[in-house]
Order: C-alpha cells, then sequence, then structure tokens
C-alpha cells in the first residue's frame, strides 16, 4: 500500500500542473459547447474529463489525508464533486476542481522561485586551506576538512581563512561581511581573532587553527539556518481548520436531510450548494491577487502563510549595513581649513592612492568624484596604523589619524577638535591631511546611511508598528548615531548572528510578532527565526531563500507598501471567507425554506464565486489612497 501511494505520489507530482490547465482548456469548451450549441453530451464529456483530470489529484490528497486521520478541504471538495456529478450538475464539478487545482498551483509557484538558492550556502564555505609544517616552511593546500586544531595555516591576499584562529604572523585587511555583516574590512594583526569563510583583501597572515570543521563561526551559521527553518512551522491556513468541522458537518447534515425527508436529490442538493467553491477559492485568489500586486511593487511575498503572518507583525528589527546604509565606506562630509580645497582634495588623492586601506579608497573615489584629476602615485612612507607621510616639492604631506599628527608634534586647533567630535559622534571615521604642520582637511567617513531610511521607519510607525530595533555586528557607537538619525527606537550592536538570533527570539517570547529585515549571509539564520524575514533583494541568495517576504529593488520605501498590502490581503481573504460561509448559510436556510431551488440556489451560488474572485481582483490595482 505504501508502495504505492508512493507511486501515485510521485505520479501526481509530475503531472498535476499539466492535467490543471488541460481541465480548464476542457472546461471553458464544455461551457461554450453548451451555451452555443445543442450538443450536451459533448459538453457533459469536456465537464466530466475536466473534473477527472483536475479531481484525482485533490481525491488522493483527501483519501491521504484521512488515512493519517486528517479531515482536509480535500475532503469536502470530493464529496461536493461526487455530488454534483450524482445528480447531474457537471459544470459545477469541473469548475471547482479546476479552480481549486489552479489557486494552488499559482501559490506554489510563488513559493518554488525562491527554493533552491540554500543549496549556494554551502559552497561559498572555504574549499582548501595552505598548511604550514613551521613559520618559514613551504605551505602545502590541503582539503578544508582535514584542518586540525593547532595547525598552523597561511592566509594570501584575496585568499579565504578556512577555520577559525588566531593570528600569529603578518597583518592585514579582513574583509568579514559573511560573519557580521560590516562592510568595511578589518584591520587585523598578530593576536586577533579571525574566523572561517572571511576574505583577506590585502597582506599576508599566518594563523593558529583553533576552530575547525562544524565548531566554526561560518559553520554555526549553517547550522542555525538549518535549525531556524525547521523550527519554524507554516501557520495551518485558517480554511483548513474551519473545513476540520465544516466537512463532517455538512455530511451529517446531508445525511438528516436524507433520513428525515427520504428525497436523496434533496440531500445531494444540500451537498452541491454547501460546495465551498467560493470557500476553496476565495483565500488563494486573495494571496494570489495580493502577491502579483506585491510584484508590480517589486515585493515579493512568499504565499499566502508569509502574507497572513507579515499582517501581523508589530515590531520591526533591522540589519544596519547594506540594510539601513549603503554598505560601503564612503565620504559624507569634508571639513576644509584652506581656501585652495581643490588643491588640497587633489593632494589627498594622490597620497591616499599608494595605499590600499577602505578609508583611503573612499577618498580616492570621493575625489574622483568630484571631476579632480589625481596625480601619479608618489613615493610613500607608511606609518603601521597610523597613516602615510611623503614629500612633495619640498614640501612635508601627511594623511592619517588624529594620533599621528599629534605624534609628529601637530597641534589641532579648537575648530578642528570640535569637528573631529562631532564627526565621532555621528560614527565618522576620520582621516585629516596636513602639510608642513598644517591641517588642511578633515574627512568624515562612514557607511552612508540610505536617504529613505529616516522616511521609511517613520512610515511604519504610522501603519500601527509599535517598535523598531537595530541589531548589528557593528560598534555601538555608530550603530546609536545611525539609529539616532532615523529614529530608530532600540540598538543591540556589536551581535554575531547567534546573538541576533538570540534577541529576536527573546522578543518573541514577549509576545512579539516580528520582522526581520536583512541582507547577508549572516543574516540568514534571523531572517528565517523571525515572524517574517525580509530581505533586500540586492544581498545574498542566502538571505532571499531564507526570507519570507524579498524587496527585488532593495529599497527601504518599499517596506512600508508591502506591510499595507499584506494587511489589505488578509482583509480580503477574511471578506471572501465571510461571503462564502455566509452564502452557504443564506443558501440552506433558503433551501429549507422553500425560497431555494437547485436552479436559483446554482445560479447564487456561482454567483458568489463570482464575488469573491472580484472582490480579491481590488488588489491588482492600486488606488490614489494608497
Amino acid at each position: 500500500m505504501n508502495r504505492l501511494s508512493r507511486k501515485l505520489n510521485q505520479f501526481f507530482k509530475k503531472y498535476t500542473t499539466s492535467f490543471t490547465f488541460i481541465a480548464g482548456i476542457l472546461t471553458v469548451l464544455g461551457y461554450l459547447t453548451e451555451h452555443l450549441t445543442d450538443m450536451r453530451e459533448a459538453a457533459i464529456i469536456c465537464y466530466l474529463a475536466a473534473t477527472v483530470l483536475a479531481g484525482l489529484p485533490i481525491l488522493f490528497r483527501a483519501i491521504t489525508g484521512l488515512l493519517m486521520k486528517a479531515i482536509g478541504i480535500e475532503v469536502l471538495v470530493s464529496i461536493a464533486v461526487f455530488g454534483a456529478i450524482f445528480i447531474g450538475e457537471y459544470s459545477e464539478a469541473a469548475i471547482v476542481t479546476f479552480l481549486f487545482q489552479f489557486g494552488t498551483y499559482l501559490e506554489q509557484r510563488t513559493l518554488q522561485k525562491t527554493r533552491s538558492a540554500i543549496r549556494m550556502l554551502t559552497e561559498m564555505a572555504p574549499a582548501t586551506a595552505w598548511r604550514l609544517e613551521n613559520k618559514t616552511a613551504v605551505p602545502e593546500e590541503i582539503d578544508a576538512d582535514e584542518v586540525e586544531e593547532g595547525d598552523l595555516l597561511l592566509v594570501k591576499t584575496g585568499g579565504k581563512v578556512a577555520v577559525d584562529g588566531i593570528i600569529e604572523f603578518g597583518e592585514g585587511y579582513l574583509n568579514e561581511a559573511s560573519i557580521n555583516g560590516e562592510s568595511v574590512p578589518a584591520h587585523k594583526v598578530s593576536g586577533d581573532q579571525v574566523y572561517a569563510g572571511t576574505i583577506l583583501d590585502s597582506g599576508t597572515l599566518q594563523m593558529r587553527a583553533t576552530r575547525v570543521g562544524e565548531d566554526t563561526t561560518f559553520s554555526k551559521i549553517i547550522a542555525l539556518v538549518e535549525e531556524a527553518q525547521d523550527a519554524k512551522s507554516p501557520a495551518e491556513r485558517f480554511i483548513d481548520r474551519f473545513a476540520k468541522w465544516y466537512t463532517p458537518a455538512t455530511v451529517v447534515i446531508a445525511a438528516l436531510v436524507l433520513f428525515i425527508t427520504r428525497n436523496i436529490d434533496t440531500a445531494i442538493t444540500v451537498l452541491v450548494l454547501a460546495c465551498p467553491g467560493a470557500l476553496v477559492i476565495g483565500a488563494p485568489v486573495a494571496n494570489v491577487a495580493g502577491i502579483g500586486r506585491g510584484a508590480k511593487d517589486n515585493v515579493l511575498l512568499k504565499g499566502g502563510d508569509s502574507v497572513t503572518t507579515f499582517a501581523k507583525v508589530d515590531t520591526f528589527i533591522f540589519d544596519k549595513t547594506g540594510t539601513l546604509t549603503t554598505g560601503y565606506p564612503d565620504v559624507t562630509k569634508v571639513y576644509s581649513y584652506t581656501e585652495d580645497i581643490q588643491g588640497a582634495l587633489k593632494m589627498a588623492a594622490t597620497m591616499e592612492s599608494t595605499s590600499d586601506h577602505p578609508l583611503a579608497k573612499a577618498i580616492v573615489n570621493y575625489v574622483k568624484k568630484q571631476h579632480i584629476a589625481v596625480e601619479k602615485t608618489v613615493a610613500s612612507e607608511t606609518l603601521k596604523g597610523l597613516g602615510v607621510r611623503a614629500d612633495i616639492g619640498g614640501n612635508v604631506i601627511m594623511a592619517g589619524s588624529k594620533r599621528m599628527m599629534m605624534e609628529q608634534g601637530i597641534t589641532l586647533t579648537e575648530q578642528q577638535q570640535r569637528d573631529l567630535q562631532e564627526a565621532a559622534e555621528n560614527g565618522a571615521s576620520t582621516v585629516l591631511l596636513s602639510e608642513n604642520e598644517k591641517i588642511l582637511l578633515l574627512f568624515a567617513i562612514s557607511d552612508r546611511i540610505k536617504d529613505n531610511a529616516a522616511e521609511t521607519i517613520a512610515n511604519l510607525k504610522r501603519l500601527g508598528i509599535k517598535k523598531t530595533v537595530m541589531l548589528t555586528g557593528d560598534n555601538r557607537k555608530t550603530a546609536e548615531a545611525v539609529a539616532a538619525k532615523i529614529g530608530i527606537d532600540e540598538v543591540q550592536a556589536e551581535l554575531l548572528p547567534e546573538n541576533k538570533l538570540s534577541a529576536i527570539r527573546k522578543m518573541q517570547s514577549e509576545g512579539r510578532t516580528v520582522a526581520f529585515v536583512g541582507d547577508g549571509v549572516n543574516d540568514g539564520p534571523a531572517l528565517a527565526a523571525a515572524d517574517t524575514g525580509i530581505a533586500m533583494g540586492g544581498g545574498t541568495d542566502v538571505a532571499v531563500e531564507t526570507s519570507d517576504v524579498v524587496l527585488m529593488r532593495s529599497d527601504l520605501e518599499s517596506i512600508p507598501v508591502a506591510v499595507k498590502l499584506a494587511k489589505k490581503t488578509v482583509g480580503v481573504l477574511h471578506q471572501n471567507i465571510v461571503i462564502a460561509v455566509g452564502t452557504v448559510l443564506l443558501l440552506l436556510v433558503g433551501l429549507f425554506a422553500g425560497y431555494i431551488h437547485m436552479a436559483s440556489g446554482m445560479f447564487i451560488h456561482e454567483a458568489s464565486i463570482l464575488v469573491v474572485i472580484l472582490n480579491a481582483m481590488r488588489l491588482l490595482y492600486r488606488t490614489k489612497k494608497s
């Protein structure tokens, strides 16, 4: 029996979509034949063929459910279809089975588009490592799985760190975005911790392995994503819960009618009038229309469960880097203490073009955007951890930190001190440019806040969102500065992925319905664990895969649009359920009162299906108010 069930399941899984579309064509063909010709028999054949093609998968799921002691909506559809066929209402049978299957198909199609990216997560893990027998030995390339705790490893420029460990020799700039989402590469020196999956942008490192295999931070991210997805069981649809009682109640009522009236036609009429045509299509068509509207607004809502949960969200949690900010360092402000600002900018870019530091690159890019030509690189001296120094035309030029200037005997004015303080309070890194011990420029460099971030937060609060939170791996001062500018209520900074996950679960335990907005691999566990995960479309495939809502344009303004659409979609869905159930109840009352008969009942029943479809179609059109 189990073997037959598996074969049938595979068969229907393979051919159900084809059966559904053929059934739709046959239903339309039968309708045209019935109403435009005298070929009644041909129309019946079309209806019956459509019913068989679309109905068999429904019947299979109904029987499977009954064997597992679960009464789903498929059971009611099957009984209603058999009843309709028994009393000769073949068109009703064909329409109901086709609409049910078509609604299921549309919803599944939306989900299938984003089901493949999770496989790419493990492909991002480092595949190999360079092992050293000692600090002077020739490195040997091995599989990352072969690395053991205590091994000495070499990491070259552009290479991935294979395991977690401690730097023993060398220095460089490490891109840790895969772990903490931070866009600015971190300067790493001997004694610093490094993580598997991070990339060495510049420099060369020798590191001692401390955590390998499944114990690395990157492997834990993978495990957290899987755990969060497994623990997050989708909410059972309201209609399925309703059908648990509706199905047996309908059958009992029909049996009682047969027992009392001794009239099988009346009993079958009860089943047909109670047929959940509008109920079956009402919810799927509302979800599909809402999803379609979202697609037009560049918002991907992943199915009915996602929409329903999203509409209940009262707390929004944001990652900082790449979500509320642009995701890369940029010059946000230049303080000038010279009349020749263009000359000073040209000098700064010339100096910084010799460095591979991310802040230096930001300055060079900024100057180029001002359409100022950058001189060829000059011979310069790098002062470790401080900046660069060069002699140009007999002048001593320096570009670097406040500490560098102080160590070189340069005194900052009170105004320059205030400007430095202002930049620090805004969460910016700073670079000073001096010529012959005189400060010419001060660059404030930070991950720029997106232009519409503040407006987005304000719009969410207007839509009834009670709390906004920022969770970030960045330092607290920078995070708090960003939060203050855009109106975020709460900040939790310097977090690893597992810390973000704990924060989300704590809020959920307090009774909050949480949405998390992120874009990095490190956000995968949080996106999966949140009641609604929202991924920026420009983010990683993993973020897109594990989320429930995808902003395909990576535009923060799409978030309030999505919230409003989800609430409206759920509202229409509930309206459709009320219309469908109300129509059935009125028909049954009318039948027993003697006012409704088969013909009028069928007309009203079909009209209710049209009403719920038209009601849902309202979602596809944007009103002036929206």
